[in-house]
């Protein structure tokens, strides 16, 4: 890997593993996205840098960078004085992800009370694991909100 950007390899691949795993991303695409994040000045990497870091074709390169610009994990842009497109990560993504994740406990706070109201049981010990489990999801939420509102 012949890199402009300077970075530690083992944290590169340390990165690129969280990284797949995490977002479910194809191993090309998670050395997209972890090779971004150190472009710490958010300067931009441009189409041509990562078909030659990565040694791999254009097309695979085209279609990962879609794919990380379509799950809304990086961002791309023109300068004024170059045809180029440059890519950064998204800073707006913590925002997103989170938000993502608050919405998906809320659903499941709702699922869980429908599941709940079906069973009717008067099994005392399930019923408070089942409070907890449910003041659990509302504490993360709530926190979870506060912080964004925050960042």
């Amino acid at each position: 890997m012949a890199a402009a950007l300077q970075f530690d390899e083992k944290l590169f691949g340390e990165l690129v593993k969280f990284y797949g795993e995490t977002f479910h991303l194809p191993p090309l695409s998670a050395k997209i996205y972890a090779y971004l994040i150190f472009d710490f000045e958010r300067t931009g990497i441009c189409f041509d840098e990562f078909v030659q870091v990565f040694a791999a074709s254009k097309s695979s390169v085209s279609s990962n960078l879609n794919l990380l610009i379509n799950a809304r994990l990086i961002k791309d842009f023109n300068t004024i004085n170059e045809r180029k497109r440059f890519f950064t990560v998204n800073d707006d993504f913590i925002s997103i992800r989170f938000t993502e994740i608050v919405n998906k406990m809320k659903q499941e706070l709702v699922i869980l009370d429908k599941l709940h109201e079906f069973r009717s049981q008067t099994d005392d010990s399930a019923a408070q694991r089942f409070e907890i489990y449910k003041e659990l999801l509302n504490k993360n939420i709530k926190n979870i909100e506060e912080t964004l509102h925050k960042i």
